[in-house]
């Protein structure tokens, strides 16, 4: 099979999202931020366009084929997108996720006919929910005939797709651009992004940022509250010089962010595009007058509605104040 079930349809739309000017958030910079808007794509997240081309690429390799199945282990995103993707194609989808994963993100998964098996104990050596994941997908892989993963974690297509595509369409737009803030997680964008500035010889300085709490970048692994941002293990795709600097952000940093972003701009975004914001505003003061910089705001923000836009939850689980922003300013 050569996937012609992904050709048009729901697929074809996902990529050329929308790269904005945040003019108001950073008012007065002299500085200039630009936002790629990657929760437009069709699934809500830039994780749309990393199943996109795993799915094609092991459907041109023959590694899955008509009416199979498809396994993942995900926080949330990288299975919604799987989900609708897999009903486009006719195949077969099971998703192995983890307490951390929000109602709501299961509850799309399902609606695109996902099944989801939930990890509700952690690794007993480790302590972290991954490793039980990932076993557990072995376990379905072992059990279903013919079943593929995805494997986000270690897969070349996955960072690939960013290079094609997200760091691609940015380039297109702005040139050759200063700064480029990128969340990580599984390491696909960041990979993806540094594999296309890097192979270009610009001298763009790359900005991992990364949860309090993640094992990533010599970091150590501790509670962090929202799916997408940082990892409890290092990932295949990650390699320490994937970045220049790294910025670490809190789960309230990420929470003032999505609260900036919203009322200076409108944009309803995810926490971890909540924590690039917050990292550029901390870093604020070492971009040079005239810079240009990228910020890939991974997902859209509805997903985070009794999280990190509840004023109730915020304040019970971080202590903020209900109007508290990135800068203090309702």
């Amino acid at each position: 099979m050569q996937g012609p079930e992904l050709e048009g349809g729901i697929a074809s739309t996902i990529g050329r999202t929308p790269l904005v000017r945040l003019s108001r958030l950073f008012a007065g910079e002299a500085f200039e931020v630009h936002a790629k808007l990657e929760g437009m794509n069709p699934g809500g997240s830039a994780k749309d366009r990393a199943a996109l081309h795993m799915l094609k690429e092991a459907m041109r390799r023959g590694e899955l084929g008509a009416g199979g199945a498809v396994v993942e282990s995900s926080s949330g995103n990288l299975a919604i997108s799987l989900a609708q993707l897999c009903r486009q194609a006719g195949l077969r989808f099971i998703c192995v996720v983890d307490p951390r994963t929000t109602e709501t993100h299961k509850s799309l998964i399902a609606a695109y006919g996902g099944e989801i098996e939930l990890v509700s104990r952690p690794d007993p050596a480790t302590g972290e929910f991954l490793p039980a994941r990932i076993a557990r997908v072995q376990e379905l892989r072992a059990s279903i005939p013919g079943a593929y993963w995805t494997n986000q974690y270690a897969n070349p297509d996955n960072a690939a797709a960013h290079e094609r595509t997200t760091m691609a369409e940015i380039a297109d737009e702005l040139g050759e651009v200063d700064w480029l803030f990128c969340g990580v997680s599984s390491c696909g964008t960041i990979r993806g992004c540094s594999d296309y500035i890097r192979a270009r010889g610009w001298p763009t300085r790359i900005v991992a940022v990364d949860a309090q709490g993640s094992a990533l970048f010599g970091g150590g692994s501790g509670v962090r509250r929202f799916p997408g941002l940082g990892a409890a293990l290092e990932p295949g795709l990650h390699r320490a010089d994937l970045a220049d600097e790294v910025a670490r952000v809190s789960d309230a940093d990420c929470v003032r962010g999505c609260r900036g972003l919203l009322r200076r701009e409108a944009i309803l975004a995810g926490a971890s595009s909540g924590g690039v914001v917050a990292a550029i505003r901390r870093m604020a003061g070492s971009l040079p007058a005239g810079a240009v910089v990228a910020a890939i705001l991974p997902d859209r923000g509805d997903r985070y509605l009794d999280t990190a836009f509840d004023a109730g939850w915020a304040s019970r689980e971080l202590g903020l104040e209900p109007d508290e922003e990135l800068d203090g300013a309702p």
